[in-house]
């Protein structure tokens, strides 16, 4: 009985070590894919330009490659990513995805009669698509001063199939870092990961028996720790990305997690000098309060006369 259970544990064990192979959950790859509606071939998303084109997209206005993706952070169809898994670089797929599982069944109560005056005047007219009190639907039809408006995703009710083909493996923690971020805001940035040391206040722990009813107020000390920092340099494109304004702190959660580091400083250059103005998400940068002291020597200018006449204006 004994061999027998050993040879059963040694067959999980190699089943697992088995499964456990190719690519898992965590890994950052590049994919080349075209996803298409089952019933009638239409275009759902495509890496391919070429495809695009063929299918009489406006390709001038998106852009066409690989895209990064982190497996298990469902930034593709589940069904999709549970394909890739124990996958190689090189290997392709193809995976239907049925409706409930792309862009959800068709319901028949979603499509609602409205006053058609909650549609923009330019709107009013069946096809449009509209936003109306925060859902996104298109206009069927207006008749007098109601309108009927379908707030199911285009999509609804389409079996969806997926051809893919993993393209590489990112491992690089810098393109790992640019990828996501493109994934995320659709757009290309520069960035760097430095080890920052910084000082904190830390609790200090009281090492003598108190007695728990007797009050006492919390002893910290300034201790130096190292920050594993990413660092974005910001641009005017990036101040005015949407996503970025509407949820840059969901956007840092998740970079930090997915990257395994401390903090995110977004940093932005002001002239040619090289001089940082840190923005910040999770760290502070420094200021460089001797550079500036500094500076205002080489110029000739006297420090105690500005600050004489800024407290006169205050005044």
């Amino acid at each position: 009985m004994s061999n027998e259970s050993e040879t059963d544990v040694d067959e999980e064990t190699a089943d697992e070590e088995e499964q456990a192979e190719g690519l898992q959950k965590g890994d950052v790859v590049k994919l080349a894919y075209t996803a298409r509606t089952v019933d009638g071939g239409q275009l759902v998303d495509t890496t391919d330009e070429e495809v695009a084109e063929d299918d009489g997209i406006d390709t001038e206005e998106q852009e066409f490659g690989p895209r990064t993706i982190v497996l298990g952070e469902n930034h593709i169809f589940p069904d999709v990513e549970q394909d890739i898994y124990g996958k190689e670089v090189g290997d392709e797929g193809d995976v239907t995805v049925a409706a409930a599982d792309a862009f959800g069944e068709y319901d028949e109560e979603e499509v609602r009669t409205v006053s058609k005056d909650k549609i923009p005047e330019d709107d009013r007219y069946p096809g449009a698509h509209v936003d109306i009190e925060g859902e996104h639907g298109h206009v069927e039809t207006i008749i007098g001063g109601r309108a009927r408006v379908d707030f199911n995703h285009p999509l609804a009710g389409e079996d969806v199939e997926y051809d893919y083909e993993v393209l590489e493996e990112v491992t690089d923690r810098e393109e790992k870092a640019q990828g996501i971020i493109q994934m995320m805001l659709d757009m290309e940035l520069d960035v760097w990961f430095e080890t920052d040391t910084v000082e904190e206040e830390q609790l200090v722990e009281s090492e003598d028996d108190e007695d728990e009813d007797e009050e006492s107020e919390p002893e910290y000390e300034t201790v130096e720790v190292e920050k594993e920092t990413l660092y974005i340099e910001a641009t005017p494109q990036l101040t005015m990305n949407q996503q970025w304004m509407m949820g840059k702190q969901q956007i840092a959660q998740q970079l930090t997690q997915l990257l395994d580091i401390d903090r995110i400083i977004v940093q932005e250059e002001i002239g040619g000098g090289g001089m940082g103005m840190p923005g910040m998400m999770g760290g502070m940068g420094g200021a460089g309060g001797a550079d500036i002291e500094d500076a205002l020597e080489d110029a000739d200018v006297d420090a105690e006369e500005i600050v004489e006449e800024i407290e006169g204006a205050e005044e």
